[in-house]
C-alpha cells in the first residue's frame, strides 16, 4: 500500500441558537429565560499524535520559498470529486481562502515532521478557516495525510472510514487543498466546509419575518404587522460586540416589549422554545433587529437577532 499516514477531523454542526431574556411587558411579572442547546463536538481522528510546538513564524514564510504542488492539489480535487460523483454526492468547489489555510497547515506539518490537526500555538480548525476565508461555514472537517503521490493519497484516504466519510460527506460543498512536497513524499491537507448563502441583513430579516408568520399560522393565529424599531439593529450589534445575548440594551428593550434574542445561521428556523411567545393572540406587532459578526464564540460568523413582540 506504500508508505503513508492519515488523520481526519470532523466538526459536527452546533445548534446555533440561544433564547435570551424575555420581558412580558409593562405591569407583568418579569420572566428570565436563558436556554442553550447543542454540543461541543469531540474531534474524530484516525490516529493519535503528540503535539509539538510550531514556529511562530511558520505562517509568515513566503509561499514561493516552499514547494507547494498546485498540480497535485488540483489532481486530488479531481479524484475527490470523481469519488463523490460515484457516491451521488455533489462536487466540491475549491476555495482560495480555504486552500491558503490548508497550505499553512501543511507547512506546519512539514516543519514538525508529523501529522496533526492542531499543533501547540496553532489555532483550532474553525478559527484557522475563519481567518482565511469570508465564507460563512456551519460545518468543517479536515483530512491530513503523508503519502507518495496524489493517486495513492486518494486511494488510502478512501480506504479509511473516517477519511472516506469526510471526502464523501454530501453536506460539504467547498474545500481547500494544501500539498507540499518533501523529497519523494507529499504532505496533504484537505480542509472541508459547508458554505451557507451570503444573506444581506434585509434578506435575513425578511426570512425571519416569514418564519414568524409561518409559526403563527401553524397555531391558527393571525399574521402580525411588522414595525421595525430604530434601535433594533443597534441592540443586536450590542450582543455581537459583547459576544453574549444579555446586554444592557436588550434589558432596556425588554422593559417595553417581549424580547427573544438568539443567534442563527438558518433564518428559516426559529429557536425551539420560542413558539409559545410568538403564537400569543395578544400580540399586536413585531420587530426584528439583526447584526452579523464573527466573535470568539462564533469564529466563522453568525447572525445575532433581536425579535421584539408587542
Amino acid at each position: 500500500m506504500g508508505n503513508k499516514s492519515l488523520m481526519s477531523l470532523t466538526f459536527k454542526p452546533l445548534l446555533t441558537f440561544l433564547l435570551g431574556t424575555v420581558g412580558l411587558g409593562i405591569g407583568a411579572a418579569p420572566l428570565g429565560i436563558h436556554l442553550a442547546s447543542g454540543e461541543v463536538p469531540a474531534p474524530q481522528v484516525g490516529t493519535k499524535a503528540s503535539l509539538k510546538p510550531v514556529s511562530a513564524a511558520s505562517a509568515d514564510i513566503p509561499f514561493h520559498s516552499l514547494e507547494f504542488d498546485s498540480q497535485a492539489e488540483q489532481q486530488i480535487l479531481e479524484l475527490a470529486n470523481r469519488s463523490r460523483r460515484q457516491a451521488g454526492a455533489p462536487p466540491l468547489t475549491m476555495d482560495s481562502g480555504l486552500s491558503r489555510a490548508a497550505r499553512v497547515h501543511a507547512q506546519a506539518m512539514l516543519e514538525a515532521h508529523q501529522l496533526s490537526h492542531q499543533f501547540n500555538g496553532e489555532s483550532s480548525l474553525p478559527q484557522r478557516l475563519a481567518a482565511a476565508t469570508q465564507l460563512q461555514l456551519d460545518q468543517e472537517g479536515e483530512n491530513v495525510a503523508l503519502d507518495m503521490d496524489p493517486a495513492e493519497a486518494e486511494q488510502h484516504l478512501m480506504l479509511s472510514p473516517p477519511h472516506r466519510a469526510n471526502l464523501l460527506n454530501p453536506a460539504y460543498n467547498v474545500v481547500g487543498m494544501g500539498v507540499i512536497r518533501s523529497g519523494d513524499r507529499l504532505y496533504v491537507v484537505q480542509d472541508f466546509g459547508h458554505a451557507l448563502p451570503n444573506y444581506s441583513l434585509p434578506d435575513i430579516k425578511e426570512r425571519i419575518a416569514a418564519s414568524v408568520q409561518h409559526a403563527r399560522r401553524n397555531t391558527n393565529a393571525a399574521d402580525l404587522p411588522r414595525r421595525d424599531l430604530a434601535s433594533a439593529d443597534d441592540t443586536a450589534c450590542s450582543m455581537a460586540h459583547a459576544d453574549k445575548l444579555a446586554t444592557p440594551a436588550v434589558h432596556q428593550l425588554s422593559e417595553r416589549y417581549t424580547v427573544l434574542t438568539f443567534t442563527s445561521l438558518h433564518p428559516e428556523t426559529l429557536p425551539t422554545g420560542s413558539e409559545h411567545a410568538i403564537a400569543s393572540h395578544n400580540l399586536r406587532s413585531f420587530s426584528i433587529g439583526a447584526c452579523y459578526a464573527r466573535t470568539e464564540t462564533y469564529p466563522t460568523g453568525v447572525y445575532w437577532v433581536v425579535l421584539s413582540l408587542e
